[in-house]
């Protein structure tokens, strides 16, 4: 959603709670495969989604196809659940079918590091969940080819070569995670992500992008 509350007493959950309720029940008669659902979320909204994988209890147990985390900190609660995801790993993932988790994050994201992203994937790895990591040469607003307007307090789109290259990256993995064809050159400046592969991209600089709370 694009403007779900995390500044309400609940962080949001109840806002994320209805929202994945509301798919879950229309999405056949949207013309969507209720098999299909893929979580995915920026920022903040990375470790709601990939909470969702990690502990659905308050999801009635309902679990996507998959999930894509994109600019994401892992090591803190998340709102969809209240608990942290990597945690959630390590305690729940003996009794939890792996289900394939994409990440994306900028290399010069000043915001969320990108390390936040690289020690999910190594313990999703580890754990023998199939998992993907993909990093690009931007920012946090680039890596969804956006750029952070002062005057504004937003993110709007962006035409810049770091963020076009890097948002038509992040549009190939979502598209990938849900198992829809992308077309060729879709993503002509990118390397596309796989799954699974454990490899990763890492390189370059970008603008820098102000605060906001990951």
């Amino acid at each position: 959603m694009p403007d779900w509350r995390p500044d309400a007493p609940d962080d949001g959950r109840t806002h994320l709670e209805e929202s994945a309720d509301f798919v879950r029940r229309n999405v056949a008669d949207l013309g969507g495969d209720p098999e299909r659902i893929v979580l995915a979320g920026w920022s903040r909204g990375a470790k709601a989604a990939v909470g969702v994988a990690l502990n659905p209890e308050g999801f009635d147990n309902w679990r996507p196809r998959a999930v894509v985390g994109i600019a994401g900190a892992y090591v803190t609660a998340a709102p969809s659940t209240g608990t942290v995801p990597l945690e959630d790993l390590r305690q729940n993932s003996d009794s939890l079918t792996p289900l394939p988790v994409w990440l994306v994050h900028g290399t010069t994201d000043p915001v969320v590091d990108v390390e936040r992203s690289r020690e999910l994937h190594t313990a999703l790895v580890e754990h023998g969940w199939p998992a993907s990591l993909d990093e690009v040469a931007t920012d946090h607003a680039g890596v969804i080819m956006t750029e952070f307007v002062p005057e504004r307090q937003r993110c709007l789109p962006s035409t810049a070569d770091h963020a076009v290259e890097a948002g038509s990256l992040t549009a190939d993995v979502l598209a990938r995670a849900a198992g829809l064809a992308v077309p060729n050159g879709a993503a002509p400046t990118a390397r596309t992500a796989k799954w699974p592969h454990d490899d990763t991209r890492r390189q370059g600089r970008s603008p820098s992008v102000p605060p906001v709370r990951p």
